[in-house]
C-alpha cells in the first residue's frame, strides 16, 4: 500500500510541470490574441479620426446664432417645430398654420391652465403652502431647486410655476386645492371644456405627463384666455425673481425658461415654454409683432433652441410681409 502511494505522488511530480507550462502557454497566446486586438482597434479609431467622412459637423445652431439667423424674412417661412399656429389676437385670422388639429403632449404648457383654475379658485394669495414629498416628480426623475421644507405664498408659487416652469411648485398649487389634486385636474378639463379645447385632455398640474395633450388650435384658445389675466400676463413675462428657499442662506434666483423675454426686444404679453421627451420643445406667446397682437403656438421643436429660433423667424417673416398691412 504505502508502495503505491509513493508511485502515485512520483506520477503526479512528473505531470504537474506539464500542465503548468502548458496553461501558461495558453495564458500567453490568449494575452497575445488581446493585444493584437487593441492594437487593431486603434488603428480602426486612427483611420476613422483620418478620415473626414466620418467626422462629426458642427453645426452652427447655438444660443447667440439663435438671435442672428440668416432667415430675411423673405421667401418660404420654414420652422423646425412638427405643429406650429400663429393667429392674429383680434381678428382672429390665421397667418400660419402647420399640423394644427393633431393632439401632442404639450409639457409645461399645461401650466397656463393650472394657472387659470388656481386663480377662479379665489384662494388667498397671501397664504403659505409648503414643498412636501407629495411634490416630488415621481414620473421623470426631474430634480427642483425648491427644497423639501420650503415654504411660499400662493402668489409665489404662482411666479416660479409659470416664469421658471418650476414643477414643485405648480405641484404644490394643484395639491392645495379645495378638493385636492384630483378636484384640481378635474377643474382643469372643466375649463377646458368651457374654452372649447375639444382634442385636449390633464391628468396633472405640472405637464411632466405626457398623457397632458392638446392641438396647436386648442392651445391657441388656452392662450387667449389666459390672456384675460393680469396676474399671469405679469408674471410669465417677468425676467427672473428671487425667494427664500429652506437650507439655503441667501434668496434663490429663478429665471425666466423663455431667453426672449431675458435677451430680446421682444413686446411679450404672455409667454410660457415647455419640454418633456415626448412633447420636444415647445413654446406659446402673446406677443405684439410689427404692430399686430399675435398668439404664436410652436409645438414638438427637435432642438433645445429651435423653438427660440423658430419665433426669430416669424417675427422677420411677419415683419417683412405685406400680409399684416392689409389686416387692417
Amino acid at each position: 500500500m504505502i508502495r503505491k502511494l509513493i508511485l502515485l505522488c512520483a506520477a503526479l511530480t512528473l505531470v504537474m510541470p506539464t500542465i503548468n507550462v502548458e496553461a501558461a502557454q495558453k495564458k500567453t497566446k490568449r494575452v497575445t490574441a488581446s493585444s493584437k486586438h487593441k492594437v487593431s482597434s486603434r488603428k480602426i479609431i486612427r483611420t476613422i479620426r483620418a478620415d473626414r467622412k466620418y467626422q462629426m459637423q458642427n453645426v452652427n445652431y447655438n444660443r447667440s446664432s439663435v438671435f442672428k439667423d440668416s432667415y430675411n424674412g423673405t421667401g418660404i417661412l420654414t420652422l423646425a417645430s412638427s405643429k406650429a399656429l400663429i393667429v392674429n389676437q383680434e381678428t382672429g385670422e390665421v397667418l400660419y398654420s402647420k399640423s394644427t388639429d393633431l393632439p401632442t403632449p404639450i409639457a409645461s404648457v399645461t401650466k397656463l391652465m393650472t394657472a387659470m383654475v388656481m386663480l377662479d379658485a379665489h384662494l388667498p394669495m397671501d397664504e403659505y403652502l409648503s414643498i412636501t414629498e407629495a411634490d416630488i416628480d415621481m414620473l421623470k426623475g426631474t430634480g427642483s431647486r425648491l427644497r423639501l421644507g420650503t415654504q411660499l405664498t400662493r402668489a409665489e408659487l404662482l411666479q416660479l410655476a409659470l416664469m421658471a416652469s418650476e414643477n414643485r411648485a405648480a405641484s404644490a398649487l394643484g395639491r392645495n386645492y379645495p378638493g385636492g389634486l384630483i378636484a384640481f385636474v378635474a377643474a382643469m378639463n372643466f375649463k377646458a371644456a368651457e374654452l372649447g379645447m375639444t382634442h385636449t385632455r390633464f391628468v396633472d398640474p405640472t405637464g411632466l405627463n405626457s398623457a397632458n395633450v392638446a392641438t396647436a388650435q386648442d392651445l391657441v384658445k388656452m392662450v387667449r384666455a389666459a390672456y384675460q389675466y393680469p396676474e399671469i400676463r405679469q408674471v410669465s413675462t417677468t425676467a427672473s425673481h428671487e425667494v427664500p428657499v429652506y437650507g439655503y442662506r441667501n434668496p434663490v434666483n429663478f429665471v425666466n425658461t423663455n431667453v426672449l423675454v431675458r435677451n430680446s426686444d421682444w413686446i411679450i404679453g404672455l409667454s410660457k415654454t415647455g419640454y418633456i421627451n415626448e412633447a420636444g420643445r415647445c413654446l406659446v406667446m402673446q406677443a405684439e409683432i410689427a404692430g399686430q397682437p399675435l398668439i404664436i403656438v410652436l409645438l414638438d421643436s427637435w432642438g433645445k433652441y429651435s423653438r427660440i429660433g423658430d419665433a426669430q423667424r416669424i417675427r422677420k417673416w411677419i415683419e417683412s410681409s405685406n400680409l399684416l398691412r392689409n389686416l387692417g
